[in-house]
């Protein structure tokens, strides 16, 4: 196994590896909950929510494609990099496909297969390989930094750090207390406040070179957490599975069905989904492998055998009956805990095996316990913002544009198509047009056409 994952080669060992796949997993849990909860329907009216699959259903999925779609990554891509249900995926396929087109899920499902299936032979032919490739590298640090700026504002919206305001949009959330305050107000400055507290001492074992210091102060968050009656107790151990046949194969009975398979309305959905999929994995891969240190000359190490296994996974789930696997950001935390082979994926993907059966633990997994690995790994993954040719105004707007629309516009795709549209309009105003690769011109009537008619 040490050679297979080539352990030597990469300055790593069991230990390490295994802090590495047991913090990603942590990071990641909430897909758990999330998912299920999002593609039932769970918060949509009763009369609504009949159009939706089962809660149970979606759960076993859920944790079934995360399991075989990491463990893709793990033995083909031999990348620390876990994989599960996209969050952005799902709000569309919920929220846009099913409840405002009207599209029964389970033709959604088949939206998702095929999706992946052109994007698995986009894999095999090269052709996003090439695509990849054909990226500036000041571009590429920016897609890195930009995800770490993206997850970090997830952590401390999730936390409660940063709430909405009419006003001004976001502004600071309850970090003290006053006379007057309503329960709920209360409740959320506790947990700001414990995500505040495993944040200084997250920071403070990085400060010490503690390679387990992200995983260590998650543990740590639980436990204060449930001190203080703000992470719930697991009331039992170990449950059984529900039963995954109401969504297993649901796509099927729509593949063989063309005309409604070949409607605008679906092919915007196919392309919605390819689209969203193709980048943000992209985006993803690239940007964790670089806090890895994995790349090669700016490009990544078995590019074929990765792109592959996330187009495989996100087959597999779409079968299994959620949407679209897809590698994760969060496997950046494992990084940081010194991950940097595919044996951490390894854990991971046995872990959401294993937690399939234990799920009641997944609850003290909260977001004021995942915030402040989330902002840490930001910190890290931002510090590529140092590697941009900022006196260069053609390389420093678009990449400027790509690490701040990331954040801004809650979408990782969003920020990459800003730099790509606009790095070609710079080179050229610059005189240097025979310098861009012809596929990020390509790539620039894409993004441009996909902002004009197709983006919902």
């Amino acid at each position: 196994m040490r050679n297979y994952f080539e352990f030597d080669k990469l300055g790593t060992n069991y230990r390490r590896e295994i802090i590495a796949g047991i913090t990603t997993f942590l990071a990641m849990a909430y897909i758990l909950a999330v998912n299920p909860f999002m593609l039932s329907g769970a918060d949509l009216p009763p009369e609504v929510k009949a159009n939706y699959p089962e809660f149970g259903a979606v759960f076993t999925a859920t944790a079934l494609a995360a399991a075989i779609g990491t463990l893709l990554m793990a033995f083909i891509g031999k990348l620390p990099i876990a994989q599960a249900p996209g969050m952005g995926l799902n709000a569309f396929f919920t929220f846009t496909v099913v409840l405002t087109m009207q599209i029964p899920w389970q033709q959604a499902l088949a939206g998702v297969f095929i999706s992946c299936t052109i994007f698995l032979l986009l894999s095999l032919t090269g052709i996003r390989e090439a695509i990849v490739n054909s990226i500036p590298q000041g571009l590429k640090y920016a897609v890195s930094a930009g995800i770490g700026l993206f997850i970090a504002f997830i952590g401390l919206k999730n936390a409660g750090i940063i709430i909405a305001n009419p006003a001004t949009f976001v502004s600071l959330g309850h970090l003290s207390f006053h006379e007057g305050m309503k329960p709920e107000e209360i409740l959320a400055a506790k947990n700001a406040l414990l995500a505040v507290f495993g944040l200084v001492l997250t920071a403070a074992l990085m400060s010490r070179k503690i390679n387990a210091a992200i995983f260590i102060g998650m543990a740590a968050t639980a436990v204060v957490g449930m001190i203080f009656g703000l992470v719930t107790m697991p009331e039992k151990i170990v449950s059984a599975p529900p039963s995954l046949a109401p969504t297993f194969g649901a796509a099927f009975q729509y593949l063989g069905d063309f005309n409604t398979l070949f409607s605008m309305k679906m092919l915007i959905v196919v392309f919605t989904f390819l689209f969203v999929d193709f980048f943000d994995a992209t985006g993803t891969l690239l940007g964790v492998a670089n806090q890895a240190g994995l790349l090669k000359d700016g490009k990544l190490p078995r590019p074929g055998r990765a792109l592959a296994s996330d187009a495989i996974a996100g087959m597999a789930g779409a079968v299994l009956g959620t949407s679209t696997t897809t590698s994760y950001i969060e496997s950046a935390a494992g990084v940081a805990a010194g991950g940097r082979s595919g044996f951490a994926s390894v854990v991971t993907g046995i872990l959401f095996l294993l937690a399939l059966f234990f799920s009641p633990v997944l609850s003290v997994v909260t977001p004021a316990v995942t915030a402040p690995a989330l902002v840490i790994v930001g910190v890290l993954m931002a510090s590529h913002m140092a590697q941009i040719a900022w006196s260069e105004i053609d390389e420093a707007l678009p990449a400027f544009l790509t690490v701040l629309m990331m954040p801004l516009t809650f979408s990782i795709a969003s920020g990459i198509a800003a730099g790509f549209i606009v790095y070609p309009i710079t080179k050229l105003l610059k005189g240097k047009g025979r310098e861009v690769h012809p596929v990020m011109y390509v790539l620039f009537f894409v993004f441009l056409a996909y902002f004009t008619w197709l983006r919902e």
